[in-house]
């Protein structure tokens, strides 16, 4: 894990975790991944899956992951649920939908907890909006 400034100030806080899939035939696959966390994004996460092709980023909601440790959480594309793996080690299943696809993933809660109580330090719950610089996702919506 690493909490880092920018060249720009912004903090950001990062973990790789190995996740785990299962695929359509039952195959059980490890996916290298970085969790981000960005305070001039206040309010986001990023899951990044690293491989040889090309990096794919999805990117939902902080509070999906805070409140999904402990319950079942998510409405449309991301869906945020607590579980024990076939070890009864606590684990965070992490359900991602797309037009082009369904993946479940699982990750161990003590790898998300500390990476949220980290983000939580950069920024606290309920201060994201202090951390949102308006002026520039209204020059950001006009130039589009």
């Amino acid at each position: 894990m690493s909490v880092s400034g920018n060249q720009r100030g912004v903090v950001d806080v990062a973990l790789d975790v190995t996740v785990e899939c299962m695929d359509a035939s039952g195959g059980l696959h490890h996916l290298d991944t970085r969790l981000g966390y960005q305070a001039a994004d206040a309010y986001a996460v990023s899951m990044t899956f690293l491989s040889a092709a090309g990096d794919l980023t999805w990117t939902f909601a902080r509070d999906l992951l805070l409140r999904g440790v402990s319950s079942p959480v998510g409405d449309g594309d991301v869906h945020v649920c607590p579980s024990l793996d076939v070890d009864g080690v606590a684990v965070v299943l992490i359900e991602l939908s797309s037009p082009d696809g369904h993946l479940i993933l699982q990750t161990r809660t003590k790898d998300v907890t500390d990476f949220l109580e980290r983000s939580l330090r950069v920024v606290p719950a309920g201060e994201e909006s202090a951390h949102l610089d308006v002026d520039a996702l209204v020059d950001q919506l006009l130039a589009g």
